[in-house]
């Protein structure tokens, strides 16, 4: 029975594994919901542990999801500058922006975060069709580099920088910076560049905070050996050239890709290109301040209202009959008013 066991081969992939591949969420997440009930695999409830194929009919919530083989896809990575103010989840209950809101659509696949930024937190956000280099790219034990550009308000001295460099306690463990380099400049708000090898919430913030200072700025300016591109204006995004995605494949011990739908581009190209996601971003935030000037709703979602007419102070006037030419019963004629003053004998 044990030679049996042994020589059966293992038929398909995980399942909470191929369901992030597709980008329907982390694989946290993924074993969340299958544990919950919310997933079936050919019409049956699905459990941890279950492997499946791409010929196998996957829903969740009843709806079903798209699996594509591994040989079909293709590995698309692109930089995102996210300006403050955007949150990085796909829907919002209280209507802010998304991140997603603006990176271009794809077919049979979607984007997935590496990472996240806070809502104050600008910079480099990195996004791929790859649930698995996503994955590997947040996992802690790749040791993937993070450098952020922060302004600290507050007195900083050298026993504070040592301390964030070998570690500070916080409320989900201890965590330290792997470098720190003060920029040049004086005065309570200064800059300094930190790099951190992961990306717990709102680390490098709460970090600062534990030393008594105040971070009122923070950009996110590199990942890994990638910067954030210079020509990309906030709220731009940016598709990375194969092999900036093979170097970050590579970075997480994953297979290079073979293909790229990047096509080349020469200098007029791309500066047309990037032109014209200036508009478009100078359009987005236009009409998001107009929005925002008019209320919570829109203008074509709020009721249509009269408008309020104060009332006429004036007493009513009856309408007058038509002059015919004569006095009605019971009437004195009225006197036209002339401009002739009256006369002595007109008085007496």
């Amino acid at each position: 029975m044990s030679e049996k066991s042994s020589s059966k081969k293992v038929v398909g992939e995980k399942l909470q594994k191929v369901l992030a591949s597709a980008g329907v969420g982390s694989r946290r997440e993924m074993e969340q919901w299958i544990s919950s009930g919310r997933v079936t695999v050919d019409t049956k409830p699905a459990v941890l542990g279950d492997r499946v194929t791409e010929n196998q009919q996957i829903r969740v919530d009843g709806h079903p999801v798209q699996i594509t083989a591994k040989v079909d896809q293709i590995c698309r990575v692109i930089a995102y500058h996210k300006p403050e103010g955007e949150i990085c989840s796909r829907t919002d209950p209280e209507g802010r922006p998304t991140v997603f809101s603006r990176l271009p659509n794809i077919k049979g696949s979607r984007w997935i975060a590496i990472g996240r930024l806070d809502i104050n937190t600008s910079g480099l956000l990195l996004f791929t069709t790859d649930g698995e280099l996503a994955n590997r790219l947040m996992h802690p034990r790749f040791e993937v580099e993070r450098e952020y550009a922060v302004r600290v308000f507050g007195e900083v001295n050298d026993a504070m920088i040592q301390r964030l460099r070998t570690g500070v306690e916080l409320e989900d463990g201890k965590a330290n910076f792997k470098k720190i380099k003060a920029l040049p400049g004086e005065g309570l708000n200064r800059w300094f560049h930190v790099v951190l090898t992961e990306g717990r919430n709102r680390e490098v913030r709460r970090m600062w905070e534990s030393q008594g200072t105040v971070v009122n700025r923070l950009i996110r300016v590199r990942y890994g050996d990638l910067l954030l591109p210079k020509h990309l204006p906030a709220g731009g995004y940016s598709e990375y050239a194969l092999e900036d995605v093979n170097y970050l494949r590579k970075l997480v011990s994953l297979r290079e890709e073979q293909q790229s739908l990047v096509k080349p581009e020469d200098r007029n190209e791309r500066r047309r290109r990037m032109a014209s996601m200036r508009r478009a971003v100078r359009k987005h935030q236009v009409a998001s301040k107009t929005e925002n000037k008019r209320g919570d709703k829109p203008a074509a979602d709020k009721p249509a209202t009269k408008p309020v007419t104060k009332p006429d102070p004036r007493p009513k006037q009856k309408p007058t009959k038509p002059a015919t030419g004569k006095t009605p019963a019971g009437r004195k004629p009225v006197r036209k008013p002339t401009a002739k003053k009256p006369t002595r004998e007109g008085r007496g």
